[in-house]
Order: C-alpha cells, then sequence, then structure tokens
C-alpha cells in the first residue's frame, strides 16, 4: 500500500474518533478517486446511510460531462444538500475522510452550505 494512503488512513481514523453522525445531526463523509467524488450521509448510531450522492448519480451527471472537477464537487454538494433538505436534515457533521480541506473537498463542503446545509 503506498505511503500516502497510509497517511490518509491514518487521519482517517484520528478523524472518526472525534466526530460520530447521529439521527439529528449525522456525518457527512466524502472520498474522492482520480475521476470522481462521492458523498454518503451517514447515521452511525443505527449504523445506515440516509442519503448519498456522486458524480456517477444520474441527476449529476448530465451536469458535470464536461465540468472541470472542482466544478463537478460542488454539483455534488448541491445534490446532497438537496436530498438532505427533503428530507427534514439541515444539520451535518463534516468528515473530509482524512483528505485536506482544499479543492473538491472544500467546493463540495462550500456548494452544501450554500445550498442551506449548516456544518
Amino acid at each position: 500500500m503506498a505511503m500516502r494512503i497510509v497517511g490518509r488512513e491514518r487521519r482517517k481514523l484520528r478523524i472518526r474518533q472525534k466526530i460520530s453522525g447521529t439521527s439529528e445531526q449525522p456525518r457527512l463523509s466524502v472520498f474522492r478517486s482520480a475521476k470522481h467524488i462521492y458523498a454518503q450521509v451517514v447515521d452511525d448510531v443505527s449504523g445506515s446511510t440516509l442519503a448519498h450522492a456522486s458524480t456517477l448519480s444520474r441527476d449529476v451527471r448530465t451536469d458535470v460531462t464536461e465540468a472541470t472537477k472542482s466544478d463537478a464537487a460542488k454539483k455534488v454538494g448541491q445534490a446532497i444538500a438537496k436530498l438532505l433538505l427533503a428530507k427534514g436534515i439541515s444539520k451535518v457533521v463534516f468528515d473530509r475522510n482524512g483528505y485536506l480541506y482544499h479543492g473538491r473537498i472544500r467546493a463540495l463542503a462550500d456548494a452544501a452550505r450554500e445550498a442551506g446545509l449548516k456544518f
């Protein structure tokens, strides 16, 4: 396993010791690959995923075919916020999953905030 992945896994575990999602304030977890970005909202108490969105989701995929990766992350942030607000959830705990709060991760978080989510 590459050292950068080992480092991210260590940071991820350190972050997860401090934050946890409940049904009132679930955890918004972000994963990014080289091409795509994924966001899911998790209730850690019940162990269930409440909502998910990614650049591969049907409603987002059509908007991001020609977009830059940062623009695609913004679309995913807006989509996840829309799904959560429809379910009556407005507050979440942001889990950057060991990634730096920079670039695509920040773009997703900022877009979700602008769409109405509170972190």
